[in-house]
């Protein structure tokens, strides 16, 4: 199944009895919005809300690290999911919540998922229907999780592999944060990048309607980033969300066999110790 839905598509399943709408929303650094407002304020006809916040793991200090398996299986059942659901993720324009509840969702099993490419700005400009007022009450479902834990990388993982030089880290921060020039938005972080990484920041991939850029273009920017065939990558971020606009991508191009480091930036530039670079790096893209 494509990880990319268009809304003139979904448009036309969206009967589906299978079909589940989640929206993911959740506020970027420097947004100042309240996802669970916006989500009663306007969402497609039956959507559930997906809140990144919740799907997280309560038990760390660090921002939306992933849930235990059990966790997610709650959650997920509490939203009447079910492991045999066509689920499609989208957001309210930012593109990076529904990326990251596409990769968590692949990650704990879920074999049909997609996002809708746009969100919903591009769901309302293709004419599609929206409603509002709190949402109606679901039947919980059984969601048995069946992880797929090679797609993530913790800290033990990335320090093997700087030292090792054997997989390309892409970072989807800013330029600026990459390169240090910027400091940080959460306080006591180091400001730099890790050893050996590049940059490529998430928005290079979207157009000016925050969808994804065609596959040619895709291909095109993961390249310019360094981006081979024979090397896995491990993208990475502020804390594993706009990184997941980065393995979208990947996907949508057709690859396999990637990760995304969890912890990011809020675990390796405050964790004493680790390895940090400032300057361009290699790879960099403004």
């Amino acid at each position: 199944m494509h990880p990319l839905i268009s809304p003139a598509r979904l448009l036309e399943i969206f009967s589906a009895p299978d079909l589940v709408l989640l929206d993911a929303t959740m506020a970027l650094p420097g947004e100042t919005f309240d996802p669970a407002r916006r989500f009663v304020e306007a969402r497609l006809p039956g959507a559930r809300r997906f809140d990144i916040e919740q799907f997280s793991d309560p038990e760390t200090v660090l921002p939306h690290m992933i849930p235990t398996q059990a966790r997610f299986a709650a959650l997920a059942g509490a939203l009447g999911l079910s492991d045999a659901a066509h689920v499609v993720f989208y957001d309210q324009g930012n593109a990076a919540s529904a990326a990251r509840g596409w990769w968590l969702a692949g990650l704990f099993g879920l074999e049909r998922v997609q996002v809708l490419d746009g969100g919903l700005p591009a769901w309302q400009r293709a004419g599609g229907p929206v409603e509002s007022g709190p949402p109606p009450a679901v039947a919980a479902a059984t969601f048995r999780p069946a992880p797929r834990f090679v797609r993530v990388a913790g800290l033990g993982d990335m320090r093997d592999h700087v030292r090792r030089g054997d997989r390309l880290i892409l970072d989807a921060r800013t330029h600026g944060r990459f390169t240090g020039e910027v400091a940080e938005p959460r306080p006591g972080l180091a400001s730099g990048h890790m050893p050996g990484a590049h940059n490529l920041p998430f928005g290079r991939l979207l157009d000016d309607n925050r969808a994804f850029l065609p596959p040619e273009i895709l291909h095109a920017r993961f390249a310019e980033a360094g981006v081979t065939e024979d090397r896995r990558v491990i993208t990475s971020c502020g804390s594993g969300v706009t990184a997941a606009v980065l393995s979208l991508g990947l996907a949508i191009c057709g690859r396999a066999g990637d990760a995304l480091y969890d912890g990011s930036w809020a675990e390796w530039g405050s964790t004493p110790g680790a390895p940090v670079e400032t300057g361009p790096g290699r790879g960099a893209l403004s």
